[in-house]
């Protein structure tokens, strides 16, 4: 009965090692031991001599796992299982010791000690029952912590995965957001460009027309330059002769003259000082300034443009200006250069709508048609407008919302940026006010209305 016991602590002991994963190198001590119990068991099955020898070799053997169970450090976790045999053991040893020594009193107690013997046994098999299933809960544990290790592991790699990731994504949007700087930066230098080219475009088309305007005041100070030479001659004359009533009356008809040229030139210095200030970059100061007088010198220049480049191109100018207006604080450049733009749209308008009716050969329409641009001034209580209509092609609802965008234009290419209209709005906003538009698109053919008229509005 000890050796069978032992073979039991043995291999019980050697797997719950194995499960537990617990001192390793002491496996092969255990399997060496269990072999020992079990030869042991043999020699006492078989030599009936050697019991009393053998149940001893097993008692000290049983003892000495109990004493190694709870002095041995490394077998230290397995305190609950040898807990679980030393009642078996002490009962055995106790008995044996008591049946060597005092042969009477066990004779005496043997029955006590079968009885102590069972609930040894029975408590043993109940350790083993919740042994048991301790082990299994803890194996249930055990397989759940290597799955999360697992799952960590596999985490720690998805991490690595996505931090690699992250770092090539972070690598691609720094690359992107240079080459979009730089894009940027070009972009910019185009914009710059394309500007400067817009605001050329429109001297271009201010050259002729300043050309025609100049023309007639660089005409009087000719003229009168000429005359006064003549008058000139003749005052010499007269001073010789002595008649001084002739004489003043030369002085007077020269001082009348020299008031021309220099009126005439002071209008001539006017235009080239005009044109000096469209072409170059605006200051962005505001300087008190006549409104009409600005309206109505670029309507003038923007038509005698358009004539210069088109002899055939002929309209009517009509315009209203609200003395009441006077002046006001703007950028004269800036609002010069919306004014000639809005105006060089009307005036491309009606002729493109003389062209349409041409092409449709109705003599009894073109005749009625009279290309014909406005342009009004008036005051309110919170600021001045400044119309400027047309009765051109007019234009669909749907162009309305895009005229104002950057780039958008519905003249063939070639014939405008698209950018015209776009710094004009932007121009207007600078100065705190708004730039409207109101159209209205007729059919040609039935000789429907159509207009379009563009309001700019000043706060005062």
């Amino acid at each position: 009965m000890d050796f069978i016991l032992l073979i039991i602590a043995f291999r019980f002991l050697q797997t719950h090692a194995q499960t537990k994963e617990l001192f390793p190198e002491w496996q092969d001590l255990f399997l060496k031991a269990l072999i020992a119990a079990c030869g042991f068991l043999v020699i006492q099955v078989v030599f009936d001599s050697t019991e009393l020898i053998m149940r001893w070799v097993a008692h000290c053997i049983n003892l000495y796992l109990v004493f190694a169970a709870y002095n041995r450090k490394v077998f230290e976790p397995l305190k609950p299982f040898v807990y679980a045999f030393f009642p078996v053991v002490l009962v055995n040893v106790l008995k044996d010791l008591s049946k060597l020594v005092a042969p009477e009193f066990y004779d005496n107690w043997e029955s006590l000690f079968d009885t102590a013997a069972v609930f040894a046994w029975i408590w043993l098999v109940a350790q083993f029952i919740i042994s048991r299933k301790q082990r299994k809960a803890l194996e249930v544990e055990r397989i759940k912590a290597v799955q999360r290790e697992i799952e960590f592991k596999n985490s720690q790699k998805l991490k690595d995965a996505l931090e690699v990731q992250v770092a090539e994504r972070t690598a691609e949007i720094t690359a992107q957001k240079e080459a979009l700087e730089k894009t940027l930066d070009e972009l910019k230098a185009t914009q710059s460009q394309l500007i400067q080219s817009e605001k050329m475009a429109s001297l271009g088309e201010l050259t002729a027309g300043i050309a025609h305007e100049i023309q007639n005041p660089l005409n009087f100070v000719t003229n009168f330059s000429e005359l006064n030479k003549e008058l000139l001659e003749e005052l010499k004359i007269e001073l010789e002769k002595g008649d001084l009533d002739e004489i003043r009356l030369i002085v007077s008809d020269i001082e009348g003259n020299e008031e021309k040229i220099i009126h005439h030139g002071k209008r001539a210095d006017a235009i080239v000082k005009g044109m000096l200030q469209h072409s170059r970059s605006s200051s962005g100061v505001k300087e008190p300034t006549h409104i009409n007088d600005l309206a109505g010198e670029y309507l003038r220049l923007s038509y005698h443009g358009l004539r210069a480049k088109d002899k055939s191109f002929n309209a009517s100018m009509q315009t209203d200006f609200d003395k009441a207006v006077g002046v006001v604080n703007v950028v004269s450049q800036e609002i010069g250069r919306v004014i000639l733009n809005l105006v060089n749209n009307a005036f491309y308008a009606v002729s493109e709508k003389k062209k349409q009716l041409e092409e449709i050969g109705d003599p009894e329409l073109l005749s009625r048609y009279k290309p014909t641009v406005w342009i009004s001034t008036s005051r309110s209580k919170t600021g001045i407008e400044i119309h400027v209509k047309d009765n051109g092609t007019g234009m669909p609802d749907a162009l309305k919302e895009k005229i104002f965008q950057p780039f958008f234009t519905t003249k063939p290419t070639g014939l405008g940026t698209g950018l015209g209209l776009s710094l004009s709005y932007d121009i207007v906003k600078l100065h705190g006010g708004n730039l409207t538009v109101k159209s209205q698109q007729g059919n040609l053919k039935n000789g429907e209305e159509s207009w379009t008229e563009f309001i700019i509005f000043i706060p005062s």
